[in-house]
């Protein structure tokens, strides 16, 4: 059954790229990479990163000091872009701040905040300092807290926590609760910030590239790490609008393995079925796939074989990993933000850093930016556990 689509009136995007929608869009069109060498604290390996310039000297608001650390600062200068605050705040005038929901997406949140505060532990003690806030830093639900404070919203609030699949499961989430009458509009989007974790932890899974990552080369062995905020304004489309909309979604857990998608990704054909589902189209209405593309070999083979599968071998698809590194749990918001600026935009970005086809792969890798109409993308996001989410946006008639 096709669900009532989803304005997305207003979106917002911040990553190693720069601040702000233009700052992706003229890299993506531009062909410029955000990734650099790794000079992240403390961190030795040798691989590079996608960071977020001058997140360090960001200022918390005075009254939510509690909250300061990599990941909320992340989240206020994401908030701060592309007039997104003054959209949620009209559309808050709207409905009733108590009608707008939150819902975010993120893999480790304020983690960081731990890492220092065990670096900085009293050694007699081994106490934690004293202005370690564990709740509204390192706490999952923090970054959503801190954002309904700010944004001053009082509806429905959660957040998701699904690996890289995160910040697209939101926009599901979103639909459930405005479809079922919990609220009538919903800020979505999602936030991960860098952090010793998931640096050593992926490089311990021996994931991480000492290279920029080559989505679907033959030579790719890796993923960099990158860290970004991305925000949605989701409202329900009038009868008849013409919108930028979210217009289908679809959620699958394969469960195959802890850390690797089934090999005939199942779970990612499931997921991209039932967005194409639940959006009313048909394979052929997508002119544009956003891959999930980790540069990985064995996700990229995986997600090969489902989009084969699902599309065939001439719909046009792309990762866009190679400028922002892997997001985590800010991924699938970054990448359905592209998605939204290629439909804007009317362009496919390239597949960055991929030289050489890996000829096991069949799929339709863009190599050169192609500005052609685009009306409607699909955008992949598939995570650790098997945990996938695909999202269908486009332009309502």
């Amino acid at each position: 059954m096709a669900i009532k689509p989803l304005k997305i009136s207003s979106y917002t995007l911040t990553n190693a790229l720069g601040t702000g929608l233009q700052a992706s869009l003229t890299a993506l069109q531009s062909e410029r990479s955000g990734l650099s060498t790794c000079d992240f604290d403390e961190c030795d390996l040798s691989t590079y990163i996608g960071r977020v310039d001058g997140l360090e000297q960001v200022k918390m608001p005075a009254q939510l000091q509690e909250y300061s650390c990599r990941n909320n600062k992340l989240t206020l200068l994401g908030l701060e872009q592309d007039a997104f605050v003054e959209q949620v705040h009209q559309a808050s005038e709207r409905y009733g701040a108590h009608r707008v929901g939150v819902f975010l997406g993120t893999s480790t949140s304020g983690i960081q905040e731990t890492e220092l505060a065990f670096r900085n532990m009293e050694p007699q003690t081994q106490n934690l300092p004293n202005d370690y806030h564990y709740l509204e830093t390192h706490n999952v639900f923090s970054l959503v807290n801190f954002t309904q404070r700010y944004l001053n919203l009082k509806g429905p609030a959660h957040a998701v926590s699904t690996a890289c699949s995160s910040s697209s499961k939101v926009f599901a989430s979103a639909w459930r609760h405005i479809q079922s009458g919990y609220c009538d509009a919903a800020v979505v989007g999602g936030v991960d910030s860098l952090c010793l974790t998931t640096l050593y932890g992926f490089n311990s899974l021996q994931l991480v590239s000492e290279q920029p990552c080559r989505p679907w080369d033959a030579q790719r062995n890796g993923i960099n790490i990158g860290e970004g905020a991305g925000f949605a304004l989701l409202e329900p489309a009038a009868e008849g609008e013409a919108c930028l909309a979210m217009l289908g979604y679809g959620e699958s857990s394969d469960a195959y393995h802890m850390s690797t998608p089934h090999p005939e990704g199942r779970g990612a054909i499931q997921a991209m079925q039932q967005a194409l589902n639940t959006a009313g189209l048909n394979p052929d209405a997508i002119d544009y796939i956003n891959l999930h593309g980790t540069a990985t070999r064995s996700n990229d083979s995986a997600e090969d074989k489902a989009v084969v599968s699902v599309f065939g071998k001439k719909t046009p698809c792309s990762s866009t990993k190679g400028w922002t590194g892997h997001t985590l749990g800010a991924a699938g918001i970054t990448e359905a933000v592209f998605g939204c600026l290629a439909i804007e935009h009317d362009f496919m970005p390239i597949s960055l850093n991929t030289e050489e086809i890996d000829p096991d792969t069949s799929a339709n890798i863009v190599q050169q930016s192609q500005y052609t109409n685009v009306k409607t993308i699909l955008s992949n996001s598939f995570g650790f556990g098997g945990s996938n989410c695909s999202l269908v946006i486009g332009r309502t008639e």
